[in-house]
């Protein structure tokens, strides 16, 4: 049995990989056609016209919050998120509160970490008792009626799949886009899985890493990518088509395996990628999301669903020992460890890189500067004198 185990992991190794990969080179790809080139050389400046700081830390966005049942489990949730306190809850009829974590009363904490909690639906502060309920009015005092002007500051939320969004947005602006609806789903699907990283680093040099070919090859050994037509652009929506085909040995017999993709990008923080690996008949969804934790820290999140296999077109060894209801699951598990694995040879570089508003690029590099025009809608508060 460990034997067969060994040997479905081997074999699929490279379709997991592979995935991976995709996620991150089609997650936050470039906008423009598939060429080399380099920066067309507009820094991006200050609204005065001085010289630019380092990259700023918080792009405007929608950015991860957590899972749904994460919240309904930890009941009230207090986090650093883009630089901010925040707490998140639910109420009793199912709806999510994303909200600043000082009080509007006399500016306690509300987090549980001082003794800030949810009952019946409300959120409760530890220093007066002043009730919230999920619209952020203030709804009940112990001693007094609620004061109409205490309501608490929220953040627009977006749900996926039992996924949590929320809107950051530069000096307070509402959401400039949105994002997509959910995909359909069902049985058919097995429950998201997720993984957690936490490191040094910023979002946008995350991204600009996936478009960097020569780093592909020279740290992952990915080959043989092919786009399929053009990348198209619309706003802060990206969408991407990507095929990729690789033989290996497996167990002294070469195997073939394609993979193709779409892959939807909506900002610097969600990243949407549907893979289907041909030979076995397998279906993924890939979310990889990345979210500001402060001025220096990153956390990214992989998510990732696999679609049940009833019917493989070729023998997955070991597998064919579970029943067909669980064997997504499984998969979703080597899938999710795997992709974590490969982000990890990319971290112990993103943890101490320095960015270069005009690198010196080679033509292997990609579209970087490309990327970079992309890129700039999300810093509103920054002018860009002569961007085409």
């Amino acid at each position: 049995m460990r034997r067969c185990t060994d040997a479905a992991i081997l074999l699929l190794d490279f379709i997991l990989a592979a995935g991976a990969f995709i996620g991150r080179f089609l997650c936050h790809i470039a906008a423009g056609k598939w060429q080399s080139g380099t920066d067309p050389g507009h820094k991006i400046m200050k609204a005065n016209g001085q010289p630019p700081d380092p990259l700023p830390p918080f792009p405007e966005g929608w950015y991860f919050i957590g899972s749904r049942e994460s919240i309904l489990r930890e009941r009230l949730i207090e986090k650093t998120w883009l630089g901010e306190e925040i707490v998140v809850f639910c109420d009793s009829a199912g709806r999510i509160c994303v909200a600043g974590a000082q009080c509007p009363h006399l500016g306690s904490h509300l987090g549980p970490s001082v003794g800030g909690k949810v009952r019946d639906g409300c959120l409760v502060c530890p220093f007066h008792g002043f009730e919230f309920d999920a619209t952020g009015r203030c709804v009940a005092t112990p001693n007094a009626p609620a004061p109409r002007a205490a309501r608490l500051r929220l953040y627009e939320t977006k749900e996926i799949l039992g996924m949590v969004f929320a809107w950051w947005g530069s000096g307070g602006r509402p959401p400039q886009w949105h994002l997509p609806d959910e995909p359909l789903s069902g049985v058919e699907w097995c429950k998201v899985g997720f993984r957690t990283l936490r490191f040094p680093g910023h979002v946008q040099q995350l991204a600009e890493n996936s478009v960097d070919f020569g780093h592909l090859a020279y740290v992952h050994g990915y080959d043989n990518v092919t786009p399929v037509g053009s990348i198209s652009i619309e706003g802060a929506y990206l969408r991407s088509a990507f095929e990729f085909r690789r033989a290996r040995s497996v167990l002294g017999m070469e195997v073939a395996y394609e993979v193709s993709t779409i892959a939807h990008i909506h900002g610097l923080g969600y990243s949407f990628v549907e893979i289907h690996e041909k030979t076995i008949d397998m279906r993924l969804r890939y979310w990889v999301l990345s979210t500001p934790v402060d001025r220096e820290r990153v956390e990214l999140v992989l998510a990732n669903q696999v679609r049940q296999m009833r019917k493989p077109r070729r023998p997955i060894m070991g597998l064919r020992f579970l029943p067909t209801n669980l064997r997504h699951g499984v998969m979703n598990q080597i899938v999710l460890s795997q992709q974590q694995r490969d982000v990890r040879q990319d971290v112990v570089i993103w943890e101490r890189m320095r960015y270069r508003h005009q690198p010196r690029l080679c033509q292997s590099d990609g579209p970087i500067g490309a990327y970079r025009r992309y890129c700039r809608q999300f810093y509103p508060d920054l002018a860009i004198p002569g961007a085409a």
